[in-house]
């Protein structure tokens, strides 16, 4: 809906034929409406357009405030975030709005919430890939064991 999307700033960066670098695309958008009214309108438009929830690990890779999901369909990724607005209060008679206040006098204007979508080619995606075992189990025997000679001459693996 269109409360749920103004002020869009976009940025893409990489190949869409992943030379070197694959495309990553970026949104940031404004809600007009709270987050979780948010989170589901855009949940329900994914849905829509046939995106299917992902459940992965590192979903998100770092703790997020807000409402944070992942998504795939065909060979793409989606995270999508949705959060608080940062507030910052209007500048006064022209000069720049003081970086913390106690009680910010905008505070009463400072509604709705903060949309970030990122897309990204599924191949380029590291949650996608196996991820490396932490099981202490799997080290096992050193597979090129140090070899030293014994009294006799012959050589001999030495203790791992």
């Amino acid at each position: 809906p269109s409360w749920a999307a103004t002020k869009t700033v976009d940025n893409v960066s990489g190949s869409r034929w992943c030379v070197e670098e694959c495309r990553l695309r970026e949104r940031t958008v404004e809600s007009q409406r709270p987050v979780e009214e948010t989170a589901r309108a855009y949940e329900r438009a994914l849905i829509e357009d046939g995106w299917q929830p992902w459940k992965v690990t590192r979903c998100p890779e770092q703790p997020a405030k807000g409402d944070y999901t992942c998504w795939r369909r065909d060979e793409l990724t989606l995270d999508l975030w949705v959060r608080e607005p940062t507030c910052v209060p209007p500048p006064v008679d022209g000069e720049p709005a003081p970086t913390v206040l106690a009680t910010p006098p905008a505070a009463q204007e400072c509604t709705g919430s903060l949309v970030s979508v990122k897309v990204r080619n599924a191949i380029d995606d590291e949650r996608t890939r196996p991820q490396p075992s932490t099981d202490p189990s799997l080290t096992g025997e050193d597979p090129f064991p140090t070899l030293s000679e014994d009294p006799l001459g012959e050589p001999t693996p030495s203790p791992s």
